[in-house]
């Protein structure tokens, strides 16, 4: 839940170089503006971003079903049934196949989000580096995939009727782990982190005032900086991790770009998400979408391979040739509730722009302006579309769009009224 993400989609100086500017007041914005050449950039890039969502959806679609019909899981389970006949063996051989397979697949949409990233200035990274970050990425879905894929069909065997409902149960503690894991084990594989006292103890202190007025334990330790500009133009700062993994990361870009007053404020919408339980809300959301996918994927499944499973050859729903057809079936009902879960990540996003505001009141002179800068900023840096289509904001925005950001940070008052905030009493 990046605070400096408007939708899903990072040349700075030196960390250090921001230091002397950090308590300077930015420029007086009332509205989210842009200069006509920038204008006509971001509005562009936000089309492409726009088309090429639709694009990799329908291109996704495309690869499971050429993969079902050249039978290429089947072969792959033939293959691991030839090798091997413990199923542990099995999934390991059948899982890294059928991964990589749908990797290369759909590489070709990697590549070129990354041709458009660097096109558009918002990513300098080299193709060795991206190579060697895909390569790793791939690896842990293998590691990754293969445990859920082993899982999986053994729950499928052994309750053929209730396979939906018992592998939704055994994927929630699983997720939580994984969201605990991140920041201590996959994270550091792709950047740098540096405790951020090391890089600029100012701004440490300044998160660590925050932090204590929202009543959360996230001691100055637990705070990073780290190294974006090797591979990213774009700005963050954000809180991520759970229990003892929690802790908060600002970008060395971040740092460069807005000062200590922007950097707090976007900080403390982050804050938000802890102290208004948006992380677990988020997974009780998320929880419940996976459950009613499983039990239409449990209905539907049946159907389609008594259609079309002897032209994949498939067997039955417990072999691992099946994977594709699931996985087709998954993504179709994904799709379709795709604005349903984008709406609902806009409106835990808009509370805590609330929160945000509410928790540096009195921390940040005029921190409405300040948070109003800081929105700037990110559309300037990121290219945010200023005139978005309303179809991509309701289909594809898992954050309000920045202009509604920025004119809500402005008139968000309660104060001036008399009135008690919402959130931070």
């Amino acid at each position: 839940m990046g605070a400096l993400q408007n939708s899903r989609a990072a040349n700075s100086q030196p960390a250090q170089s921001a230091s002397p500017s950090a308590e300077a007041p930015g420029r007086i914005v009332t509205a989210y503006t842009l200069p006509p050449e920038l204008y006509r950039k971001a509005h562009t890039f936000g089309q492409v971003l726009f088309w090429g969502r639709l694009v990799d959806t329908c291109y996704s679609i495309l690869v499971v079903l050429l993969i079902l019909r050249w039978k290429l899981a089947a072969k792959f389970r033939d293959w691991a049934e030839l090798l091997a006949s413990r199923r542990i063996i099995q999934a390991a051989i059948f899982a890294p196949l059928f991964l990589l397979t749908f990797a290369v697949f759909v590489c070709p949409l990697q590549i070129a989000r990354h041709v458009i990233g660097v096109k558009f200035g918002l990513s300098v990274q080299g193709w060795s580096s991206w190579f060697w970050d895909w390569t790793k990425g791939e690896l842990i879905t293998i590691v990754v995939g293969t445990i859920v894929l082993w899982t999986l069909y053994g729950v499928i065997r052994r309750s053929p009727r209730h396979w939906w409902f018992h592998f939704w149960l055994l994927s929630l503690p699983f997720l939580v782990l994984v969201i605990f894991l991140v920041p201590l084990v996959i994270d550091p594989m792709f950047h740098k982190f540096v405790p951020l006292s090391e890089k600029d103890p100012a701004l440490a202190g300044a998160l660590e005032t925050m932090v204590q007025r929202a009543g959360k334990d996230i001691p100055v330790e637990r705070m990073f900086w780290m190294g974006a500009s090797e591979k990213s133009t774009g700005l963050n700062a954000y809180v991520t991790g759970v229990g003892a993994s929690k802790r908060i990361v600002v970008w060395d870009t971040t740092i460069a770009k807005m000062t200590t007053p922007q950097i707090v404020a976007v900080a403390g919408h982050e804050m938000g998400h802890y102290v208004l339980n948006h992380i677990w809300k988020g997974l009780a959301f998320g929880a419940m979408l996976l459950l009613i996918f499983f039990y239409l994927g449990y209905r539907t499944i049946g159907w389609t391979l008594a259609r079309w499973g002897s032209r994949w050859n498939i067997r039955g729903v417990d072999d691992w040739a099946s994977l594709p057809a699931l996985l087709l079936l998954l993504t179709l009902f994904d799709t379709c509730t795709t604005p349903i879960g984008s709406g609902f990540s806009c409106y835990l996003e808009h509370q805590a722009d609330q929160y945000g505001l509410e928790v540096t009141h009195g921390l940040t002179p005029d921190s409405g302006q300040v948070a109003a800068q800081a929105f700037q900023i990110l559309g300037e840096v990121d290219l945010s579309d200023p005139a978005p289509n309303p179809v991509n904001v309701f289909l594809f925005y898992d954050h309000p769009p920045i202009p509604d950001r920025v004119r809500f940070s402005l008139t968000y008052d309660p104060w001036a009224k008399g009135q008690a905030p919402e959130f931070v009493h």
